[in-house]
């Protein structure tokens, strides 16, 4: 074989490697990427991400017998509680669950519809999900609900990439000019209020003012569209380089999908613990499956689904919401 010839072959050996690599880097991407839940039984499965992958949209959306609209941050647990609760309540096989984040819910309910992408849905919910002061603000601006479970609670840690390559201890460094942070968007997301309460206790209005307008501006903070999904991913994908999210957010991800992420803990004097209650809707469709699902959430069976993510147990039942 001459030079030239040589020269060539080690060319195309050297591009096949790129495109083999390439290939790798994208389908362990590509991995990182949802829907993490098992798909429903039967009918054809199409899912293409990033173009086509629905991930907060679960379950029947025909002729539901329950629709239930939960807090974001849940999507990990909705394949085990719904089949939980199909068993325990064998007449209600239809059932629909959204797992947007809570102020997007809301907002649905008030127009009356969600449109994602061409698709539009009018569905009613009989069960809405939030932290306990949003379904406080709720009911008094419109009277929603009929009734309220506290059921589990949430406290607040910061996620990195595994190796924590820009050695963050805690939350007073992400306020740093060099860490990427992705961080909720007060907008819609009730977390928002929690973690700004949290850098106040670590650093007074100057670490607010640093995470919420300087790093804004400078493009160094992130403000999410959806946070229970895009913060992790953006720490996967090496998009920041850290993410103030709710404990089970990374230990999902740690210990359940065991993904390349560490988990920082924030100390208690500095930590913002949500409590997180589910309101029965004054004009749910379906009142009784409504107030089965209630009772359900209540049940040992309920909460041994959600220890098993992380979540924490809270005493206590439910009440009429006046």
């Amino acid at each position: 074989m001459n030079r030239s010839a040589t020269r060539l072959a080690a060319t195309c050996v050297l591009a096949l490697l790129a495109l083999a690599t390439a290939g790798t880097a994208a389908a362990q991407s590509t991995d990182y990427l949802p829907s993490w839940n098992p798909p429903p039984a039967g009918g054809v499965h199409f899912s293409a991400p990033p173009v086509d992958a629905i991930a907060d949209l679960h379950g029947d959306i025909a002729d539901p017998q329950l629709t239930v609209f939960f807090a974001g941050n849940q999507f990990m647990v909705v394949h085990d509680l719904m089949d939980a609760f199909r068993q325990a309540y064998p007449q209600y096989q239809r059932i629909y669950v959204e797992t947007l984040p809570p102020g997007i819910l809301a907002k649905q309910i008030e127009s009356g519809s969600l449109v994602m992408g061409n698709l539009r849905i009018a569905l009613k919910p009989d069960i809405y999900t939030a932290g306990k002061a949003a379904i406080a603000e709720r009911q008094k601006e419109h009277g929603w609900f009929a009734e309220t479970v506290d059921y589990v609670r949430n406290p607040l840690a910061i996620m990195v990439a595994k190796g924590n390559p820009k050695h963050v201890e805690g939350l007073k460094d992400l306020g740093r000019p060099d860490v990427r942070v992705s961080m909720p968007n007060p907008a819609w997301e009730g977390i928002a209020r929690q973690i700004q309460a949290s850098y106040r206790k670590a650093g007074g209005e100057a670490l607010v003012t640093a995470m919420m307008k300087t790093k804004v501006a400078d493009g160094s903070t992130f403000l999410t569209h959806i946070h229970h999904r895009q913060s992790p991913l953006r720490v996967l994908q090496g998009e920041s380089d850290a993410a103030p999210v709710w404990s089970t957010e990374a230990y999902f991800q740690q210990e359940i999908l065991h993904r390349p992420v560490e988990t920082i803990a924030i100390p208690a004097d500095q930590n913002s613990i949500a409590t997180y209650t589910a309101a029965r809707m004054k004009d749910a469709p379906h009142a009784q499956a409504a107030k089965d699902f209630l009772r359900f959430m209540q049940t040992p069976a309920a909460q041994a689904i959600y220890r098993k993510y992380g979540f924490q147990t809270v005493a206590g039942g439910g009440h009429d919401a006046h």
